[in-house]
């Protein structure tokens, strides 16, 4: 029902890339470089140096996916913003960004024989995720529907408006869309008041990550 993403070897030279052997019939690759030029004018830091922009669990998170993978963490950029523009369309517009660069991550619920199956789910914010079919077959659960705001809060130790796929619980299920893990995401930080930016090849390598081909619709 998934689709696991391999263990692969990446380089440190800019443009290079990683197969996509993992996504069925696609011929997208994982990015395992952030493209500058997709930024803007923000003063983007590594990220690895500036834990203090990120949530507790993210910080955590970025530490342990840059151990296996140092090429990875070494492209993770962390920036200031203002928290009143850390919603997407506000940040986007305010900032000058483009769109297609920024990822969004939802988090889905349903049970299952009175267990309650949760998955974070990341897609480009151009697109939105097939919550009714692909998450909710994935989950095997009769419904599956948004987590409330506070719950969602509560669960992931992280501020709304912040959510990040990097330092979800371990029980949950993080569910990549192809076209996020094929280029630059430019995600939450677990906190409004800074944005976090990896290539798509450090979300795939996650700690329980499943790179879907058909996550995201239109």
């Amino acid at each position: 029902m998934s689709e696991s993403v391999p263990e692969v070897s990446y380089s440190a030279v800019p443009g290079s890339s990683v197969s996509s052997s993992a996504v069925s019939g696609s011929s997208l690759s994982y990015s395992a470089n952030v493209d500058r030029a997709l930024l803007g004018d923000l003063p983007w830091q590594p990220a690895l140096e500036h834990l203090d922009l990120l949530a507790a669990p993210v910080a955590a998170g970025l530490q342990a996916v840059a151990q296996n993978h140092p090429e990875l963490g070494a492209q993770a950029l962390v920036t200031e913003i203002d928290p009143e523009f850390a919603d997407t369309e506000p940040m986007t517009e305010h900032y000058g960004l483009d769109l297609a660069v920024s990822c969004n991550c939802v988090l889905v619920a349903g049970k299952r024989e009175g267990e309650e199956r949760v998955a974070a789910c990341v897609v480009r914010a151009t697109t939105r995720a097939d919550v009714n079919h692909v998450v909710k077959k994935f989950l095997n659960v009769r419904k599956a529907s948004f987590w409330p705001t506070e719950l969602a809060v509560e669960a992931s130790g992280m501020e709304y408006g912040g959510i990040s796929p990097v330092g979800v619980p371990a029980a949950w299920n993080l569910l990549i869309d192809e076209r996020v893990a094929a280029g630059t995401a430019l995600i939450g930080s677990g906190l409004r008041r800074s944005k976090l930016v990896v290539p798509g090849a450090l979300l795939a390598q996650l700690p329980g990550a499943h790179v879907l081909s058909n996550l995201a619709i239109e």
